[in-house]
């Protein structure tokens, strides 16, 4: 499909927000992730910031076709450098304060 289409990389969210620990029922899944389809068919995939909801992280995934490392890591860098989106973290002990 990348091939037929010209494509380079596919980008997406990587995943849902940050969710709430939950002590009694264990943690819930808040959405698709993007890195999965990559692991299954054994393409490259990175991840980097991409901003924050609420205080909390929210990554951009970049995934390759196969051995297409060098150039991903190139495309990766390049909207990291452009977007200014990495922060330092806070260590909250809540979102709520």
């Amino acid at each position: 499909m990348m091939d037929e289409h010209h494509l380079d990389a596919l980008c997406g969210v990587t995943s849902g927000l940050a969710w709430c620990i939950d002590w009694a029922n264990g943690d819930y899944d808040t959405g698709y992730s993007f890195s999965s389809p990559a692991a299954v068919a054994g393409y490259p995939h990175i991840t980097i910031p991409m901003g924050q909801v609420l205080g909390l992280p929210i990554g951009l995934s970049f995934m390759g076709k196969a051995y297409s490392e060098g150039s991903l890591l190139s495309m990766a860098y390049a909207y990291e450098q452009a977007s200014k989106q990495r922060k330092k973290p806070l260590f909250l002990k809540s979102i709520m304060s």
